[in-house]
């Protein structure tokens, strides 16, 4: 199989090239280097699997993309992950994250479009797409928020209500992609992600919470908690997206046009620091000081993905559990704190 990946060079990007290589397949990698550890990525996929494909170009360049698109026109897959990714950097800089976001999108579907050629998209879209989820029931726990009747999360039948830039962005994106497979025929696919971590990840305060608190803990860095701690959130470990994400690429005549939700689901479902603070105490074996910080805007008090459309017609189950995910992130960062200097 013959795959490009744009943001080939980030957390999910990287460990998605690092199967596919390993797997045997064939990769093109299209990033503009611009994310923080992209640069350690691509050298520590160059180490471990040689020379492959690598275009240094950014998604908000047509020309640019068209081109790396044409050199490899028999392409069977791309993963488009190429994004702005923080809900922060959308408030501080709106035109920023739209031009990578949405315009840079619109540039993978055209160059598609243009140059007749046929692969799987793969969109990794986010369940800020959702909005606030304001108008659904929200009990306050002693650690944590739960939906008052949404025992299994929320699914894909969820009316869209972007929220912030970041939310706008990412959810025009969303449309963009399910679009092109109505009116052009494309084999669009979108995962609107919940949160994803793993190694390779280089999370910061504004993205990636559960990297950034696991690396900050491993370096005494200070640790800011927006809100108070309950902010319910279901996560899931990169391998089993890369799985996921790999099925629906394979299945595309069930899956064109489709949007799973993808998380972990309500089984690994933990508030980002009444529940998740003492897992990371416990592996760095001391208590973890924090400083408290006001509620981000748009926070969902809870946000749970509805997996089961993703387990009927993917044939697929989150296999990595948080205790055993959050782990292996642990040690990998303690081994590898250079990254971080």
């Amino acid at each position: 199989m013959k795959v490009l990946i744009t943001g080939g060079a980030g957390f999910i990007g990287s460990n998605t090239a690092n199967r596919l290589l390993a797997e045997g397949n064939e990769v093109i990698i299209v990033d503009n280097l611009s994310r923080k550890g992209s640069e350690k990525n691509l050298t520590w996929l160059k180490k471990r699997h040689g020379s492959f494909a690598f275009h240094q170009v950014d998604v908000r360049d047509y020309e640019a993309l068209r081109e790396a698109l044409a050199e490899h026109k028999a392409i069977d897959a791309i993963f488009h992950f190429a994004a702005q990714v923080a809900v922060t950097t959308s408030v501080m800089d709106p035109r920023l994250d739209f031009e990578v976001n949405a315009f840079g999108t619109l540039n993978v579907l055209e160059a598609v479009r243009e140059l007749d050629i046929n692969p799987v998209i793969l969109y990794t879209s986010t369940n800020k797409v959702y909005g606030a989820l304001s108008s659904l029931g929200v009990v306050e726990e002693e650690s944590r928020y739960r939906y008052q009747s949404l025992s299994q999360g929320v699914d894909e039948a969820t009316p869209l209500d972007f929220y912030s830039p970041y939310g706008c962005s990412k959810g025009a994106a969303d449309q963009y992609m399910r679009d092109y497979a109505r009116i052009y025929g494309l084999r669009t696919v979108v995962f609107r992600n919940s949160c994803i971590y793993g190694m390779r990840q280089f999370g910061i305060e504004d993205q990636g919470w559960l990297a950034w608190f696991v690396i900050a803990a491993v370096l005494n860095w200070p640790i800011t908690i927006c809100g108070d701690g309950k902010q319910v959130r279901d996560v899931l470990y990169v391998d089993d997206l890369i799985e996921a994400m790999l099925r629906a690429v394979r299945h595309s005549e069930k899956t064109q046009g489709q949007v799973y939700n993808m998380g972990g689901g309500p089984q690994n479902s933990i508030s980002v620091w009444r529940e998740f603070g003492p897992l990371l105490s416990e592996l760095a074996g001391r208590e973890i000081e924090t400083v408290q910080d006001d509620w981000r805007p748009g926070d969902q008090k809870v946000y749970i993905s509805n997996i089961s459309k993703a387990r009927r017609e993917l044939d697929w189950e989150p296999e990595v559990g948080v205790r055993e995910g959050v782990g292996r992130l642990y040690e990998w960062v303690k081994e590898n704190t250079q990254l971080f200097s």
